[in-house]
């Protein structure tokens, strides 16, 4: 079980565990706020963020290079009993008319508990990625290398994609939730300590720009930008790519499909916020034509 820290992702990250190509690795994970908050009396404006947001690892995988990709499944995650939700300043459509609150949710046998309501709890992973082609990004910033994207499609039984800029990759995660709902418009979900547990592979010499999430039925493109247009251009790019090489289709045949049945939906959409939009599109898988990715 790996336990050590990290606040970015970046190339001079030293390696705190090698695997081969096909291992099963194990996480163990603070909440987005390193543990910080303790009460609901505790707003958030008093933990110290320079520690939010952590990832455990990096992981370095053997036989791994740039132009590669890193395949992740997730095969088991587990959240604590208690998770915080709470309101971050000047961030989200609600900020001007609605004050700073933490809530602490409980989570009792697989549901969260907020107020009188049970709804199911929906554990998933914010944040996971790889080492960035250069420079280092904090762990709450997404990017194509991955980082902190919070889809609520990463869940158990998720496979995502990264393309690999640096020998090993350097894979961490963290940042769990208990549940987290499109856009996380107040900018936290249920923020949530725990443990993953996933299996790490790799895909020679295939190009991808983004990370890709494979679902039970969808094939999804994440990407992000300070603008939701430009956002929504490289994930529809990074899917209308795919299929144009596995269905052998030119780009425009690919573009009128994915009108037809694509959806776009938002990852985090905490707008007005300093924080970048994070969309994804996807297409449904299709049995009739070959898997977008290997």
């Amino acid at each position: 079980m790996i336990k050590e820290y990290v606040y970015h992702f970046s190339a001079e990250n030293s390696s705190v565990k090698n695997v081969k190509k096909g291992d099963t690795v194990s996480f163990k994970t603070l909440d987005c706020f390193s543990n910080q908050v303790r009460s609901e009396e505790q707003l958030i404006t008093s933990i110290d963020f320079n520690k939010v947001n952590p990832a455990t690892g990096p992981v370095f995988v053997e036989d791994t290079k740039a132009g590669d990709i890193l395949v992740v499944d997730v095969l088991e995650i587990k959240v604590g009993d208690v998770g915080f939700i709470s309101t971050l300043p000047e961030t989200g459509p609600l900020f001007e008319e609605d004050g700073l609150r933490t809530k602490k949710v409980p989570v009792v046998d697989n549901h969260i508990v907020f107020n009188d309501v049970r709804i199911p709890a929906n554990p998933m992973i914010g944040v996971l990625g790889v080492a960035p082609k250069k420079g280092s990004v904090p762990c709450g910033l997404p990017g194509s290398h991955g980082g902190n994207m919070d889809c609520n499609k990463i869940i158990e039984k998720s496979r995502v994609y990264f393309p690999v800029n640096v020998p090993g990759a350097l894979f961490q995660l963290g940042d769990l939730h208990a549940s987290m709902g499109d856009g996380e418009i107040c900018g936290a979900g249920v923020e949530i300590p725990g443990e993953v547990t996933v299996k790490l592979d790799v895909i020679k010499d295939f190009q991808l720009e983004w990370p890709v999430v494979e679902t039970e039925d969808m094939w999804y493109a994440i990407a992000s930008d300070e603008e939701f247009e430009t956002a929504l251009k490289y994930s529809s790019q990074q899917i209308q790519s795919l299929i144009c090489k596995a269905y052998e289709w030119d780009r425009t045949d690919a573009y009128l499909y994915m009108s037809a049945v694509g959806s776009f939906e938002i990852c985090q959409g905490c707008k007005p916020s300093a924080f970048p939009a994070v969309v994804r599109f996807g297409v449904p898988k299709v049995k009739e034509k070959p898997r977008l990715l290997p």
